[in-house]
């Protein structure tokens, strides 16, 4: 993908339909006169004069106590530079976004026209009656650190700089435990610093704070080594002057070193520094997107190296997701006056111990390890673990309250951690685990309608990202055509069209096809005749191993492409039939519809079947199948053939299937309301949590409901996910977009490794 191409995809994904990636949403009712009376004028007065009587009751009828201010003025904007407050605003919605799928923590981005420390901190201080908390970020230094310290001293509201404390804290966390693992003492480690800008001062004071010796701690800026011989620095550099006179070059300082820590520039430490280190040493390697030294040549040097860069795609990524959003959420919780550094002590310390608990099998599963535990290439948790907004929230909350900044006090803790549960964003957390988990062990995929752009964009995204490698069945030339005007580029990619002679195997697979089908009445010639459809072709691709999954569907009928597959893969032992399900994204979290799309209309036996395997697939999604079959009915209140083969059907699996959690028949009310259901029927099994797998009596029904909550509920729909095949073969809906496709992909690839972990 040329950067060309790229840069438009990034451009199209913030302009495209509504600009941008936040908005505001109403979370009280508005649909009536009543509503609108209540929430404006007049009723709004009520709340207004309760506020005006006691100030502090402003948290209990407004967002306040959720809300932050994501604050710039674009001095420092990522690795541009300063690109003024207007060009900052993408970064600042995006922090915002991550602030709400973390922690739920609303926020309003401010990019303001102040670039003194005066017009910045009376332009943030006169907004501290809006919000519950400041987050400052892309300040220029040493702007920043005055501002910071201002507004600090002149609010009542927590205030932090992410840029200097997010990655301190994260640091520290990892330096803790790399010493843990390599045997040092943080009071005895030397230590090299390069880098002496926002985030560099703020990790040192950081690791001092955490033990670290201030004599045994070199920094390093753009000039060369901060001495007390030199005239340039200012009063927060000056502090971490040191007063060796041995130490020259950066390749002094790391000679017999502990630990090294950059925050600077991509490739400025070489192989040989990090061989001159002291034994078991510690390499912290943070510059983005290019690290002070490439992690592949920095573990070469020696086996005997804990390394952390600020990337995803290697172990240990020092990454702020890990501390902001819980930080704040923890401050907020108690209505804090600020973030202390008792507060960022104790959420590093809660990270750092978080590390050393055994790891849950979701995280297992979403980064698609074995058993993460903590060790070398485990020093700091992963972003996706889940149990960080309890373990940091809490202990920056107990911390506050310890210190004397918390206006109010938690008495019960364990409901506050359910609390924070139940907080965190459920509608496309799976869809994020499920795409790291692909990119794992991205499989061969086999697009059967190539000659499409909307095929081809998601084939380049899915190589790009890789999720998976695509293989491209089609016209050659159309598909080169259509790469061509849309500047689209794959690279090497395998492109095979199955109408030309050359098209590799095919009488392979048409001797296949006659042979297994030739008592259903297909000839040899029909069988080579069949190889130029494309699904054939990329179902005999997958079953003879030259491809790991087949996408098809987007232009064609389901039935053209299933029957293929049915034909030639077949379905898995001990399977009888195939079946269709779609995984609804919803702001409550997944939904699992089956069976939406195959069987018309099972019978007492079918549905059984399709529930069995409905239930194991959503299992493999690590999500604790609560399944619930449907129908008009309510346990008998109801007579009638449908409600009957319902009834029978939950029969059968009580019988036979007593480990799964199952009940019916039931309206679909009943079943996500788990309040209804234990209210007016409290002997279900599904008393306790909603169902999130819900069996249709017929594919009428349950393809008119998905519909119904795509478009009307605003779910987001994946699928159809097709079950029951012995090898992964996955079909589009008709007109899928490019992210529809794509999902599909990254449901294919994991299909494809579950079968064949099966097979192990």
């Amino acid at each position: 993908m040329n950067k060309t191409n790229r840069n438009l995809d990034a451009l199209n994904y913030h302009s495209k339909g509504r600009p941008g990636k936040i908005q505001v949403v109403p979370t009280k009712p508005t649909n009536s006169q009543r509503d609108l009376t209540m929430a404006y004028s007049p009723g709004v007065a009520q709340p207004c004069l309760e506020i005006a009587k006691n100030v502090d009751d402003v948290y209990k009828y407004t967002a306040k106590g959720n809300l932050v201010a994501v604050i710039s003025n674009g001095t420092a904007v990522l690795g541009l530079g300063n690109i003024g407050p207007e060009a900052s605003k993408p970064v600042m919605e995006g922090k915002g976004l991550l602030f709400k799928i973390y922690a739920d923590i609303d926020v309003f981005d401010l990019e303001i026209n102040a670039t003194t420390v005066d017009e910045f901190v009376n332009i943030v201080k006169a907004l501290e009656p809006t919000f519950g908390g400041i987050n400052l970020e892309d300040i220029s230094a040493p702007t920043c650190f005055e501002i910071e310290r201002r507004l600090k001293a002149e609010m009542n509201i927590p205030v932090m700089h992410d840029d200097q404390h997010g990655t301190a804290i994260i640091s520290g966390a990892a330096l803790m435990n790399a010493c843990e693992l390599q045997g040092k003492k943080l009071s005895e480690i030397k230590m090299v610093v390069n880098g002496a800008g926002a985030a560099a001062v703020s990790c040192s004071k950081m690791y001092l704070s955490l033990g670290v010796k201030p004599e045994n701690m070199v920094m390093f800026d753009i000039n060369g080594v901060l001495d007390q011989s030199r005239t340039d620095l200012d009063a927060m550099r000056q502090q971490f002057a040191t007063s060796r006179t041995d130490v020259k070059t950066l390749a002094d300082a790391m000679k017999d070193a502990d630990v090294f820590v950059g925050l600077s520039a991509g490739n400025v430490v070489k192989p040989d520094m990090v061989r001159s280190m002291a034994p078991n040493p510690i390499v912290f390697a943070m510059a983005n997107p290019e690290p002070e030294i490439d992690y592949e040549s920095a573990i070469a040097t020696r086996d005997d190296l804990i390394m952390a860069t600020g990337r995803s795609d290697f172990p240990n990524q020092v990454n702020n997701v890990l501390g902001f959003p819980y930080i704040f959420r923890g401050a907020l919780d108690v209505r804090a006056t600020a973030i202390n550094e008792e507060m960022k002590q104790a959420a590093a310390i809660a990270i750092a111990e978080l590390t050393k608990k055994p790891v849950p099998e979701a995280v297992n599963l979403a980064y698609n390890a074995k058993n993460l535990k903590f060790g070398r290439d485990y020093i700091i948790p992963k972003p996706m673990d889940q149990r960080l907004i309890t373990e940091v929230s809490i202990a920056v909350a107990k911390a506050a309250v310890a210190s004397g900044v918390a206006r109010k006090v938690i008495t019960d803790w364990d409901a506050y951690a359910e609390e924070l549960r139940s907080r965190i964003g459920k509608d496309d957390r799976i869809l994020r685990n499920i795409s790291i988990k692909a990119k794992e062990h991205p499989k061969r995929v086999v697009f059967a309608e190539a000659d499409n752009y909307k095929i081809l964009k998601a084939a380049q995204i899915v190589k790009d990202e890789g999720i998976a490698t695509p293989i491209l069945l089609g016209n050659i030339d159309k598909i080169k055509k259509i790469m061509e005007e849309t500047e689209l580029e794959l690279g090497d990619v395998r492109m095979i069209d199955p109408r030309k002679e050359n098209a590799p195997c095919v009488e392979e697979y048409a001797n296949y096809l006659y042979n297994k089908r030739q008592r259903r009445g297909i000839t040899l010639y029909e069988a080579r005749k069949m190889m130029w459809d494309r699904n054939y072709y990329g179902a005999c691709m997958v079953q003879f191993g030259e491809a790991d999954a087949l996408i098809s569907g987007l232009t064609k009928s389901y039935g053209s492409t299933v029957k293929p597959a049915l034909q030639i893969i077949g379905t898995e032992p001990g399977v009888s039939r195939v079946a269709g399900m779609y995984m609804m994204i919803t702001p409550k979290g997944p939904v699992f519809f089956g069976d939406t799309t195959v069987n018309v209309n099972p019978t007492v036996e079918e549905l059984v079947d399709i529930t069995v395997l409905v239930e194991r697939s959503v299992k493999q999604f690590n999500i604790q199948p609560r399944v619930a079959l449907l129908s008009y009915s309510n346990f008998g209140s109801n007579d009638g053939i449908i409600p009957e083969k319902s009834r029978e059907a939950v029969k059968i699996l009580h019988e036979k299937y007593p480990d799964m959690i199952v009940d019916g028949e039931m309206q679909a009310n009943f079943a996500i309301n788990s309040a209804l259901l234990s209210d007016n029927f409290p002997f279900s099994t599904l008393n306790g949590t909603p169902a999130n797998t819900l069996i249709f009596p017929n594919l009428e029904s349950g393809n008119i409901a998905y519909k119904l909550l795509q478009e009307l509920g605003g779910a987001e729909a994946v699928g159809p996910i097709l079950l029951g095949l012995s090898k992964p073969v996955h079909v589009l809906q008709l007109g899928s977009s490019v992210r529809e496709i794509v999902n599909m992909v990254t449901i294919a690839v994991l299909d494809a490794q579950q079968k064949e972990q099966n097979e192990q």
